[in-house]
């Protein structure tokens, strides 16, 4: 669903879509991208950050789980059981900036074109997004290290 909204915000502005926008630090580059969607595309950027907001309760709660699940069954008793329940804190925090994020980009999209509303999409953008890579790590290494454990 949130690839369909992200069609008609492609374009040479913004070749990856929402994501262009949510990673630019200043505001000339975001009003170039505003400026080069259509009446149709700032609606579809407007419905992609909606639907974000019930998104992002959904990927925490499943990451979080899933790493919850490895954490319990590969890591406890270690040094990285620790590690692990920080990254699922992580994960949760993710989506506390993916919100506030959110906020400053529909602040944008709705024409309060400020500096600060681009560096608080970046920045908070940016940190959901190492957040997230991080806690997909976790899973990726637990798993295997699980396969691993299994053919030993």
């Amino acid at each position: 669903m949130m690839l369909f909204f992200d069609i008609p915000l492609k374009n040479e502005v913004a070749p990856n879509g929402i994501v262009s926008f949510e990673l630019v630090k200043e505001l000339i580059v975001s009003e170039n991208i505003l400026n080069s969607w259509d009446t149709h595309a700032r609606t579809s950027a407007g419905m992609s950050m909606g639907l974000d907001f019930l998104f992002l309760i959904i990927y925490a709660s499943f990451i979080a789980l899933l790493m919850h699940k490895l954490n319990e069954r590969i890591w406890n008793n270690t040094r990285v059981y620790k590690l692990g329940v920080l990254l699922i804190w992580g994960v949760f925090l993710a989506a506390l900036f993916d919100v506030i994020e959110n906020f400053a980009l529909i602040k944008l999209l709705l024409g309060d074109l400020q500096q600060s509303c681009s560096s608080i999409a970046f920045y908070f953008a940016s940190m959901k997004f190492v957040l997230l890579i991080l806690g997909v790590l976790f899973i990726v290494v637990s798993w295997v290290v699980k396969v691993v454990k299994k053919r030993i």
